[in-house]
């Protein structure tokens, strides 16, 4: 571990997980519409069928956050352990948890351009910090 670990990439760690648990946020008020009951909870996925348009669409960026998040965490992980440094790599990291939190916004208001183009920003900013942490283990 550096002297000095950047605390931004800790910071982005934390907020990208907040943002897998904000995902529920949507999620729960169309379960709330689609008239869920104590029973659902034996299969919350049952209920999937009586969500409303925008809760399945809430449904599916809360699955993918927890895929963007798997991609995401290691790469941050990576930049914070290997000690890299500067404004870029530091921006990138806390830019993706707001690009996320527009990817959901988008996703569950049925914006598929705005929603393709945060997916796409969050994954441009995971690939530098993977490229980034990948020359600072290789510079050392």
């Amino acid at each position: 571990m550096p002297d000095h670990p950047d605390p931004l990439f800790a910071w982005a760690l934390v907020l990208a997980a907040a943002v897998v648990v904000a995902s529920l946020v949507p999620l729960g008020a169309a379960r709330s519409q689609a008239d869920f009951k104590l029973t659902d909870l034996a299969a919350p996925r049952a209920m999937f069928e009586r969500l409303p348009a925008w809760g399945k669409r809430a449904n599916w960026a809360h699955q993918n956050s927890f895929e963007a998040f798997t991609l995401f965490a290691p790469a941050c992980l990576l930049a914070l352990v290997s000690g890299v440094q500067g404004p870029l790599p530091g921006a990138l990291a806390l830019a993706w948890p707001l690009l996320r939190l527009a990817y959901i916004a988008a996703y569950v208001a049925n914006q598929p351009p705005l929603r393709s183009l945060c997916w796409a920003g969050a994954m441009v900013c995971t690939g530098v910090l993977y490229i980034e942490g990948l020359r600072a283990v290789l510079a050392s």
